[in-house]
């Protein structure tokens, strides 16, 4: 059954309906969202568009950059926040649908160098350089690295994932930490960094765990009607099974084996 045909059964088993367009701001993260100008698909976007058809919600998606995104849901100006992981930070500002278990890895082109086992060990090895996006979290300890990062001057931070990885390549930065999926994501169309994803090293450690990735409906700018439409309708979208056929139609089976489970 395809993505579109498995959600029109579900919408026509009964979706609530929103009462006013949702605002969907998104930015660049690997395949579960692809901006090229002002095009936006991508696994999520897909999954929006098959719901407007159905007329269940009509949703505005924007691309904006990953830290005004964030911001934006923060301060009440985004009812959706999509994908995202779930953290402390983001409970405050909204209601989260599990659809999917991701987790982050240290994440580097492959070497002889000795194997990361934590992140005390990250730490430890001062000559390493560390890349990460700007606006993504994968919770408290890993705003706990971004702040010894930093105060030991290690840390680089971009924009976007494709910047990261061009860091990378360049030698610049030695390692960078987010969900496998999202820089394997980045890379596979630009053929500046192309070559990269089969030379990637993935490094899980204890401190960052698979954890819940999937949707926030915010607590700020939506009434009660619209949040719970949303919440029936996300609530449907994660039982059928249909975001973890999506990562395997856009994702190298390895790619997922480090970074994505069904739920």
């Amino acid at each position: 059954m395809s993505l579109f045909a498995a959600l029109a059964v579900s919408a026509d088993q009964g979706f609530a309906a929103c009462t006013r367009v949702i605002t969907v701001p998104v930015a660049s993260t690997g395949r579960s969202v692809i901006i090229s100008g002002k095009q936006i698909d991508g696994i999520y976007p897909d999954l929006l568009r098959s719901l407007l058809e159905k007329e269940a919600c009509k949703f505005a998606l924007s691309a904006v950059p990953r830290a005004r995104m964030e911001l934006m849901f923060e301060t009440g100006r985004a009812d959706l926040l999509i994908p995202a992981s779930r953290t402390p930070k983001r409970d405050e500002h909204g209601i989260f649908i599990p659809m999917i278990y991701n987790r982050a890895t240290l994440i580097s082109l492959d070497s002889n160098r000795p194997v990361i086992t934590s992140a005390q060990d990250l730490l430890d090895k001062k000559d390493l350089k560390v890349a990460l996006v700007r606006g993504f979290d994968y919770g408290p300890a890993y705003q706990d690295l971004i702040k010894e990062l930093s105060r030991q001057k290690r840390l680089y931070l971009d924009a976007d994932p494709l910047s990261v990885a061009r860091l990378l390549k360049a030698g610049i930065a030695d390692i960078t930490i987010m969900a496998p999926s999202i820089l394997a994501g980045a890379i596979m169309d630009d053929g500046r960094v192309q070559e990269m994803l089969e030379k990637l090293r993935f490094e899980p450690i204890p401190e960052l765990p698979w954890g819940d990735s999937g949707a926030y409906i915010s607590k700020k700018s939506l009434g009660a009607e619209d949040t719970a439409a949303l919440k029936d309708i996300l609530e449907q979208v994660a039982k059928s099974g249909m975001v973890w056929k999506g990562f395997q139609r856009y994702y190298p089976a390895n790619v997922l084996k480090e970074s994505i489970r069904p739920r």
